[in-house]
């Protein structure tokens, strides 16, 4: 049996993972090692995938890293948030007018994340997680990006030797050796993060055209999943009140990026679950039927308990001056309707500890769930 672990994109959002993954540690032994032999991720989620792969010989220890990392988190430490670096970002952006609207030097985006890289370099070790798939403590770690030239969708993945490539339509798979690059390619969240460059191809956030992601730990030899969400939308109930104003641009953005980071994890989710069901009724009616390769895979969903937008627009003021001043012009606040917005920038120790704490909590809530998972 082979556990696949899928952590799917958000930004800061990405925090609530960590307090899932804590969790998880607590409820297993002290010393054990990863539970996961595929781990997947994507944008925020990648990172936190390719800091788990790189210790994956003490789980507990491993989470303790990523959590030290996002407990420590300041804005600066992601992106330049001075007024000058806001400024001269927002100035490229408008040069880029000028040249076709392309980026002469480095490609545009409204936010420098420079700092991301150093940070990546700093406290990431990638020559660590060869070593652990050598030694058996995992089968492979996937990171997926989005081709902005030829439009697929790329799920990079670290795996044992005998792992191929595999492609479908507009996804494909490729080994290759985890670099910071892939990372900064995965999150490059479009139009906030500038595209990385990798082989040929300039690369951005992997939600972008990722119809299905839980496709690459399934690929990777996944027979049951644990994913974990990023969106309360399959917990907290809808609200219907009335519109005090026409929507702002950082709300309009807001539901781009929902599209992207989150509608097509939980269309993917059902979609699993119906063909589950539908595989249990013809086995139960035909044991012997031949179902074209398809396999039933075990799966446990752990989604936020909480609205983000709602926590989010709490945390705007935690950020600096010059990106307060940028939340509120575009209107991504609680008045303005587009706390979403801010909740994928919101890097600020403050939020990320919520975060992670709500997903300790949830997680906990499901502790009799989460043992029967591993049990099996």
């Amino acid at each position: 049996m082979k556990t696949g672990l899928v952590l799917s994109g958000g930004g800061a959002r990405g925090a609530y993972q960590v307090g899932v993954l804590k969790a998880i540690g607590d409820l297993r032994p002290k010393h054990a090692h990863n539970p996961f032999s595929i781990i997947s991720g994507t944008s925020s989620g990648a990172i936190n995938a390719v800091a788990l792969a790189s210790s994956a010989n003490n789980f507990r220890l491993a989470v303790k890293k990523v959590e030290r990392l996002w407990n420590s988190l300041h804005v600066d430490l992601i992106y330049k948030a001075q007024r000058r670096d806001v400024a001269y970002s927002v100035a490229r952006l408008f040069g880029s007018l000028f040249n076709d609207g392309v980026g002469k030097t480095r490609p545009v985006a409204l936010l420098d994340n420079d700092p991301l890289r150093q940070l990546l370099q700093q406290r990431v070790k990638f020559g660590n997680i060869r070593r652990r798939i050598d030694a058996g403590y995992l089968d492979a770690v996937a990171v997926t990006a989005t081709g902005y030239q030829s439009g697929e969708c790329v799920t990079f993945f670290e795996g044992r030797p005998e792992m191929d490539k595999w492609r479908r339509l507009r996804h494909v798979g490729v080994p290759a050796d985890l670099s910071v690059s892939h990372l900064l390619a995965s999150s490059a969240i479009p139009a906030i993060f500038p595209a990385e460059r990798l082989s040929r191809e300039y690369f951005g956030d992997g939600a972008l055209r990722q119809l299905t992601p839980l496709n690459p730990a399934i690929r990777l030899g996944a027979n049951r999943l644990l994913v974990i969400g990023v969106s309360g939308n399959a917990r907290v109930p809808i609200r219907h009140d009335e519109e005090k104003h026409s929507p702002s641009l950082a709300q309009m953005i807001g539901h781009v990026f929902k599209s992207a980071f989150i509608d097509s994890m939980e269309a993917d989710l059902e979609h699993l679950m119906r063909i589950n069901n539908l595989l249990g009724m013809i086995q139960l009616e035909n044991p012997y039927a031949d179902t074209d390769g398809l396999k039933t895979i075990d799966l446990l969903a752990i989604n936020p308990s909480i609205e983000f937008d709602e926590l989010a627009a709490k945390h705007v003021p935690d950020l600096p001056p010059a990106m307060r001043t940028l939340m509120r012009i575009i209107g991504a606040t609680g008045k303005g309707g587009g706390a979403s917005l801010a909740s994928y920038l919101l890097f600020e120790s403050e939020f990320c500890k919520e975060l992670i704490q709500y997903g300790y909590e949830d997680t906990m809530e499901l502790e009799n769930e989460i043992r029967l998972f591993f049990d099996e």
